[in-house]
């Protein structure tokens, strides 16, 4: 840049070898005359004189602490680092009087610009993308002045000390509502749970009231079918029995006999008996 370069530009001595990544501008008697390449270059002494020594390579400039106000009115003081190349050296001679006094100025009022459009939060969430929008904004600007911005960087950002103390007590308020809303669910989950294993217990339960009802009225059933089977059968015997000779008779004999029992039990029951009139039938 001129200020660096201006106080030791090489002589013309007619013959010069430019080094590499270096473009030297030449003056033919007060008017720009040409840029000369790495290598060997031939010159007229006396007429030409090398006005101008550029750097191609990448400069780092580090970009003072300044300060700036976000949209919900907070002053930071923030810095960075900008790195650039020379991407024309005619337009870096003539375009501006110092490129890099003229680009770190443009950087310094575009972060105040571009931090003005952002809340505090956003600055620190968002600082790529508050990077990239000032490098765009750097090239459109120095486009005219042959300087290219490869990127910047924000160093360091300084909060006042009141808001970083609220940011710190926002910061806990937030810790202590996730921890409340952690156990709430917790809390919910554990009686979803229960709710759930009860309900689970209850429709179990009834379910084996219902198979024991099944169970025991299928048993019932069974129970009665067989006594009905087994009454059926004693009246097929019985029938059969009597359909035999002499089968009337010894029914007869069998109801007398159980009539002789009963008549003896009413007999120990009780201090009154009634006889019938025919006991010697």
């Amino acid at each position: 840049a001129p200020h660096r370069l201006n106080s030791g530009l090489p002589m013309n001595i007619g013959v010069l070898f430019v080094p590499q990544q270096e473009a030297w501008v030449v003056e033919r008697m007060g008017k720009f005359h040409r840029i000369l390449e790495p290598g060997l270059n031939f010159l007229i002494p006396l007429l030409d004189r090398i006005r101008y020594v550029q750097s191609l390579k990448e400069i780092v400039i580090n970009v003072p602490e300044q300060s700036a106000v976000t949209l919900d009115n907070v002053t930071l003081q923030i810095d960075g680092v900008l790195y650039l190349r020379v991407m024309d050296p005619y337009k870096a001679s003539y375009g501006v009087e110092d490129p890099e006094y003229a680009v770190t100025q443009l950087a310094q009022t575009t972060m105040r610009s571009e931090l003005g459009k952002l809340s505090l939060d956003r600055v620190f969430r968002e600082r790529e993308s508050l990077n990239a929008n000032i490098v765009d904004a750097i090239n459109q600007a120095s486009d005219c002045w042959g300087i290219r911005c490869l990127r910047y960087e924000i160093k360091d950002i300084h909060v006042p000390p009141r808001v970083k103390e609220s940011m710190q007590m926002q910061v806990e308020a937030e810790r202590r509502k996730r921890a409340t809303v952690l156990e709430s669910e917790g809390t919910r989950e554990s009686a979803i749970n229960v709710a759930e294993g009860q309900k689970q217990a209850q429709i179990l339960a009834s379910e084996a009231e219902k198979a024991e009802q099944i169970n025991k009225a299928a048993g019932e059933a069974n129970a009665m079918l067989v006594k009905a089977r087994a009454k059926a059968e004693a009246i097929q015997l019985l029938a059969a029995a009597l359909a035999q000779q002499h089968g009337s008779a010894a029914a007869s004999l069998s109801v007398a006999e159980q009539y002789v029992n009963a008549f003896s039990k009413l007999a120990k029951d009780s201090n009154t008996l009634l006889l019938p009139a025919n006991t010697g039938d």
